[in-house]
């Protein structure tokens, strides 16, 4: 009897917490953002208008098509793809944010067959 007291009170406490979504303030803007290459950390940068997504990372510019699905979730393709995986369009979605950073999840929007969906996370810091 006690177990199944402390079970339903762990549920009921567990069930009033909910992730913090106002996912339509990341839309657009500047956001900064750290990754790591060839276990070196680094910062980039993007600017993302309801249409557009420019990287600005490694030195290098890179332009994307973003179309949004609902406040949370959009698609991003490459304009100008410069190999075959650069041309697979990618599917974001926003997990959760605070007042100036989201994380999200990311994977190719397309299920590549005979492959398991490779599902990564980041996050981002909006400066603008």
């Amino acid at each position: 009897m006690r177990i199944t007291i402390a079970l339903v009170c762990c549920l009921l406490f567990t069930s009033c917490y909910t992730v913090d979504r106002n996912c339509s303030d990341f839309k657009t803007g500047t956001f900064e953002f750290t990754y790591v290459i060839d276990g070196v950390e680094k910062t980039g940068k993007f600017v993302r208008t309801e249409t557009m997504n420019i990287d600005y990372f490694d030195n290098k510019i890179d332009s994307a098509s973003v179309r949004w699905i609902n406040d949370c979730e959009f698609i991003q393709k490459t304009i100008n793809p410069k190999s075959m995986a650069e041309e697979k369009a990618i599917h974001f979605k926003i997990l959760s944010t605070t007042e100036d950073t989201y994380t999200f999840e990311y994977q190719l929007a397309a299920k590549e067959p005979y492959k398991k969906l490779r599902v990564e996370k980041g996050s981002a810091k909006k400066i603008d």
